[in-house]
C-alpha cells in the first residue's frame, strides 16, 4: 500500500470510528432519555434491551478510540444533551412517538454503515470478506436486528 493510500485508509478509519462512537453515545442518550418517561410502561423492556444493546457498542467504540488513537468529535456534548433531549421529548409525545423515533433513527443508521462498508470496500477491494469481521459490519448487523425487532414490535401493536 502506497504512503499517500495507507493516509486515506487511516483517516476513512478516523472518521468512521470518531462518527460511529458519537452515534452510539447519541443512541444510548435516546433510549436513557425515554426510560426516564416509559421505563415503567409495557415498552419499558423493550427500550432497557435496546439501551443495553446501544451500551455494548459504546463500549466497543470506545475501546477502539485509544487503540486506533482517534480523536473523539468535539460535537460528544452536544450528541450527549441532544439524544437525551430527543429521547425524552419523543416519550412525552408517547409509546408510538417514542417507537417511531427509534425506528427511524436506527433505518439512518443502517443506510450509514452501508455506506462505511462500501468505502472500505473501495478502498481495499481484496480485503471486502475481512469485512465481515470488522466492528461495522457487526454493529451495523445488530442494528438492523433491533431496527426489525423494534418493526415487528410495533407491527404487533399498532
Amino acid at each position: 500500500m502506497s504512503v499517500s493510500r495507507a493516509v486515506v485508509r487511516s483517516s476513512l478509519l478516523d472518521r468512521i470510528i470518531r462518527v460511529d462512537h458519537a452515534g452510539e453515545l447519541g443512541a444510548k442518550r435516546i433510549y436513557q432519555g425515554q426510560m426516564i418517561i416509559l421505563g415503567r410502561s409495557d415498552v419499558g423492556p423493550v427500550i432497557k434491551e435496546m439501551q443495553k444493546q446501544e451500551e455494548g457498542h459504546l463500549e466497543k467504540f470506545e475501546e477502539l478510540i485509544p487503540k486506533h488513537r482517534v480523536r473523539p468529535t468535539a460535537l460528544l456534548p452536544f450528541w450527549n444533551a441532544a439524544g437525551f433531549a430527543l429521547g425524552m421529548g419523543t416519550a412525552l409525545l408517547g409509546k408510538r412517538a417514542a417507537m417511531a423515533c427509534t425506528v427511524a433513527v436506527e433505518s439512518v443508521i443502517s443506510e450509514h454503515y452501508n455506506e462505511q462498508i462500501r468505502q472500505l470496500i473501495e478502498d481495499h477491494p481484496e480485503r471486502h470478506k475481512e469485512l465481515m469481521q470488522a466492528p461495522a459490519y457487526d454493529l451495523m448487523s445488530q442494528i438492523i436486528k433491533l431496527g426489525c425487532r423494534v418493526s415487528i414490535f410495533l407491527a404487533e401493536r399498532i
